[in-house]
């Protein structure tokens, strides 16, 4: 999957849902390091894949949370170089309050249980 343009979103989010509950979108852009997680091995490539069923799952169930009014995530499957998208995610609502702490939820969710990722 091609992760989307970071503009065409916010254009898209802007113009989607209700300006008087839109306050904030928040977007984390996962890249691949050159340094594996516990920073022990050069990083050279990685694969990834990712279970998108359950993705589309936690999504629906992340729009039910008062406050926020758009979630979404781009997850790129396969080999991947040093410096490629791993992932975008974003989440847009009304107040920082209630939508930072499912934000920050929703990316370790997906870290832990739906990408798969092997450091080569």
């Amino acid at each position: 999957m091609k992760i989307p343009n970071i503009d065409e979103i916010i254009k898209k989010i802007k113009k989607q849902t209700n300006p008087e509950r839109l306050g904030m979108i928040l977007i984390h852009n996962g890249i691949v390091r050159k340094t594996s997680k516990d920073g022990s091995k050069i990083v050279k490539e990685m694969f990834v894949s990712y279970d998108k069923e359950l993705l589309d799952k936690k999504i629906k169930e992340l729009q039910t949370i008062p406050g926020i009014e758009y979630a979404s995530a781009f997850i790129n499957e396969g080999k991947l170089n040093v410096g490629d998208d791993i992932m975008l995610v974003v989440v847009a609502g009304d107040r920082r309050s209630n939508i930072l702490n499912p934000f920050e939820d929703f990316i370790k969710y997906i870290k832990q249980n739906i990408v798969k990722e092997q450091e080569i």
